[in-house]
């Protein structure tokens, strides 16, 4: 896709949404709105991305914009709830919430934090889903291969669905993969690899965690999941409904979505930029479009400062599309 206009030609809104809940060590998600003629995309890659990895970022954001999603296939996309690294009665709270999830997927390996701290949330989490619920854990790589073989083995006692992330590498991913029986999801290893294919030629992983965002947009992930020959849980990166709905738009035109997804996350901001935000009903998100209400972002609008840099990034990001397509 070519992109079409800068910052400074095209309209475009820069955000900071106070959060909930400190994440990624900030307490604001920031981003940009980009306006188009098939709707408004969202650009809103963390600040510790590089300017060539954010601009797939971008690339999604102007799909979006000047686009528009493929057809969906379904009307509606089954989520899960996150349980952070919290206290496992705050767990079962969460788990317990008005989503209607019937799977959580539960943060472990914190740093400071021990197993018998993982092992506590999980067991809230069970307890409060019941034996029907589905629970899956997410690592976000923060175990070594022997700590995930001891910490896995463990945890399966609560009939796990599928451990996310375990280890950081595709390598080590290859070698859990074969030290035990519970199946091995992979995100960081495909979204910010070089090469995401890794995960399939090495035999790494049994499901893949995909988000438009970094990978470049709906159409080039389902590309991707074609190549992958896996099945796909779709999730988000902590946005605003706006980029949310790239997500569940993903997830809607998918040949098959045998898990929940990642996607019932907008709880995380304090408000939104849409007057009807995507949140789950009875564990669902209805697969819709959303319109950017002005009053809304008037209310987060970023201030000068924050919106010259954000402003400058967009265009660093455009002319790295730019120039790839050389």
């Amino acid at each position: 896709m070519r992109p079409t206009g800068g910052a400074a030609e095209r309209e475009v809104e820069v955000y900071s949404v106070p959060l909930n809940v400190r994440f990624r060590g900030v307490d604001h998600r920031e981003g940009v709105l980009v306006h188009g003629m098939a709707g408004v995309g969202e650009f809103s890659p963390f600040w510790d991305y590089g300017v060539e990895e954010s601009a797939s970022w971008l690339a999604a954001a102007l799909e979006a914009a000047d686009v528009g999603f493929p057809e969906p296939v379904r009307s509606s996309v089954p989520v899960n709830c996150t349980v952070p690294a919290v206290a496992a009665p705050r767990a079962a709270e969460i788990v317990s919430g008005p989503h209607g999830c019937r799977t959580a997927k539960v943060k472990v390996a914190e740093p400071g934090q021990r197993l018998e701290d993982d092992v506590a949330r999980v067991a809230a989490v069970r307890a409060a889903l019941g034996p029907e619920g589905k629970v899956r854990l997410d690592a976000n790589g923060g175990w070594s291969v022997a700590e995930a073989v001891t910490a896995l083995r463990e945890l399966d006692a609560f009939d796990l669905e599928y451990a996310e992330q375990p280890v950081a590498s595709v390598e080590d991913l290859a070698q859990l993969r074969r030290r035990v029986d519970i199946p091995i999801a992979a995100d960081e290893s495909i979204r910010r690899a070089e090469d995401p294919l890794r995960v399939k030629w090495l035999g790494a992983a049994d499901i893949a965690v995909l988000k438009v965002q970094p990978l470049g947009g709906v159409r080039a992930c389902l590309r991707l999941a074609e190549q992958l020959e896996m099945p796909v849980v779709v999730s988000s990166a902590v946005e605003t409904s706006v980029g949310i709905a790239a997500g569940v738009a993903l997830a809607a035109a998918l040949p098959a979505l045998p898990y929940a997804c990642g996607l019932a996350t907008t709880s995380m901001l304090t408000t939104d930029v849409v007057t009807h935000p995507l949140v789950p009903v009875d564990g669902e998100i209805c697969v819709r479009a959303v319109a950017v209400e002005r009053c809304h972002v008037d209310a987060v609008r970023a201030d000068a400062d924050t919106s010259r840099r954000w402003r400058e990034r967009f265009a660093a990001c455009e002319g790295v599309l730019q120039n790839r397509l050389r």
